[in-house]
Formats: structure tokens, C-alpha cells, sequence
């Protein structure tokens, strides 16, 4: 007796189907699918035989799963969300056998209704795709992402509020919800010539800066960082324009707005950091406590949670 429910106008040919799962009228699984324990395949969900679907998914209505589709755990697809395998469709350019591009969502993430993902996309963990919206490029973990192209408007659990320079108290720091991320007011001088600002190393910068760059001209579609350190600390000021940064210990997420000279932000080790919205004449200060070294980096967020003791 099978141990997942199959309604009698479905059409399940696979014999790999996990214990708990419901797969709905008209719907239709090829030999070579496979599909984990306690999923949900809607009305007219149609899976080629390439496609891995792991435990607890949703699919909704309307959806087809061709050739090189992964679906990790607890992922939610909802109705005629389309995704696509053909870079080139109509065009009689065809890929050489074994290159097909695989798209994979990874653990937690949900897809909109009548989202479009292009194919070889990562989704990444736990992040959202808004309804209709058109994925181009990898979505990073934890993102929103909506529009046409779809472009990262925010991020899960941060509040739409963003602390400015008008929110920081007048002290010379402020501590943020992320413990060991630190707002900075840095002193402003203002006379008949102009605008000053400055900072000393100690009295207002928490470390003797080992090396600086500079971060310009980032199209406000694009994202930068998207990585902790082990023990590098940074020091950020905008000088000019306004970016987003988001700082992230793990367990406490918080974005800032970075959009004056005389407002720092300092980044102490083991913080993910993001840095987004990037106003078209941005230009990004970064003050580092130690030069470049590749194996201070920690650039998977997975990774990064595990670092700092966070379990799933």
C-alpha cells in the first residue's frame, strides 16, 4: 500500500515518493522524479524526470518542474510560478549534453505567484520572491527580491525602519540591536567656507585602522559584501551620497542608513555585513583593523551561522 496519497486523476509514475505526501488531480510525475516526505502537489503540477523535491514542500496550482530543478526542504511555490530550463528557447541553439543549467531553491525559501526563474538561479536560504517578479541572477540567502528584474528591497526580519543620522543621539556612540555593532556621530564643523567632519583613531574610531578601500559607483541594483570576517573589524562612512547596510550577528539582523560624512559605523568581527540601495553617487569608506587576508572571510551564510553557534 503506498504511503502517500494520490488522487485518482493524477498520474504518478515515479516510485519516488516520500511518506506523508499528497499529490492532487490532473497532476502528473515523471519515472525518474523525486520527491520527499510530507509534500503538497496541487492541481495540474506537472515534474519532469530530472527534479528534486526534498521534505515538506508546497507546490501550488499550475506549476511545471522541468529538467534540473531542485527543491530543498520546506520551500514554498505558489501558483504558476514558471520556471525555465532553455536559455536560448526557439532559437535552435542548443546545450551541449550534461551542461544543462541547474536552478536550485534552497531550504525555506518561497516563490510568489507568476514569479519567472531563469534558469541556472540560486535562491537562497529562506529568501522570498515576490508575486510576478522576474529572477535573473542568484537571490542571497534571507533576501527580498520583487520586480522586473527582480531586485533585493529587503531583507527577512529587518523593520523598515532604518537608523539615520537624525535617530543617533547626540553622545559620540550609539549601541545598536546587534550587539557589538556601533552607530558613530562624529564631530561636524560648520563655518562661512563649509563642512567639516573628523574622527581620532581611539576617541572615535574603536581600532588603528591597518588599511582603507574605497567602494564607488555600484549600480543601486547591485549588492556588495555579503560576508563576515573571523577577526577583521571595519569602520564605514559614506562620504558621499547613501547607501543601506545591513549587520547581522546570527540571531539579530538590523539595516542602516548610511547618507552622511560625519555618521561611522563600526563592524566588529563575526558580523555579516551587506551593503545595498546604493544612491547613483555613492562612495563608500571602509576603514579595515588588519590588511586583506582571503582566509579571514567567511562568505557562505550557512557557514557563518555556524561560525557563531547559531543552529537552524
Amino acid at each position: 500500500m503506498a504511503s502517500f496519497f494520490q488522487h485518482d486523476k493524477a498520474i504518478v509514475e515515479s516510485a519516488q515518493i516520500g511518506e506523508g505526501t499528497r499529490i492532487w488531480a490532473f497532476t502528473h510525475v515523471l519515472a525518474g522524479a523525486r520527491i520527499g516526505k510530507e509534500c503538497n502537489l496541487c492541481d495540474h503540477v506537472f515534474v519532469e524526470n530530472d527534479v528534486k523535491v526534498g521534505d515538506r514542500v508546497t507546490i501550488k496550482s499550475g506549476v511545471q518542474l522541468w529538467d534540473g530543478v531542485e527543491l530543498e526542504d520546506d520551500v514554498f511555490v505558489g501558483p504558476n510560478v514558471t520556471f525555465t530550463n532553455d536559455p536560448f528557447p526557439r532559437s535552435k541553439q542548443y546545450l551541449p549534453e550534461g551542461s544543462l543549467k541547474r536552478t536550485t531553491v534552497r531550504k525555506g525559501a518561497s516563490i510568489g505567484a507568476n514569479a519567472t526563474i531563469l534558469p541556472g538561479i540560486e535562491i537562497g536560504e529562506r529568501a522570498m520572491v515576490g508575486a510576478g517578479a522576474v529572477v535573473n541572477r542568484n537571490v542571497p540567502p534571507e533576501a527580498i527580491v520583487v520586480g522586473n528584474p527582480a531586485q533585493i528591497t529587503a531583507y527577512v526580519g529587518v523593520p523598515r525602519l532604518e537608523r539615520t543620522p537624525d535617530q543617533v543621539s547626540a553622545a559620540s556612540r550609539t549601541e545598536t540591536e546587534v550587539p557589538g555593532v556601533l552607530l558613530y556621530h562624529l564631530p561636524a564643523v560648520e563655518d562661512m567656507r563649509g563642512m567639516l567632519t573628523f574622527a581620532e583613531v581611539e576617541k572615535h574610531i574603536p581600532f588603528a585602522p591597518k588599511r582603507f578601500f574605497v567602494v564607488y559607483g555600484v549600480p543601486n541594483k547591485e549588492i556588495r559584501g555579503e560576508h563576515a570576517h573571523h577577526e577583521l573589524e571595519q569602520f564605514l562612512i559614506c562620504v558621499h551620497g547613501s547607501c543601506s547596510v545591513i549587520a547581522d550577528d546570527g540571531k539579530t539582523r538590523r539595516q542602516f542608513r548610511l547618507d552622511s560624512p560625519n555618521l561611522g559605523l563600526h563592524l566588529p568581527p563575526k558580523i555579516w555585513s551587506v551593503q545595498y540601495k546604493h544612491s547613483p553617487d555613492a562612495v563608500l569608506l571602509v576603514l579595515a583593523s588588519a590588511p586583506y587576508d582571503a582566509k579571514d572571510y567567511i562568505r557562505d551564510y550557512a557557514e557563518f551561522r555556524r561560525v557563531v553557534g547559531v543552529q537552524e
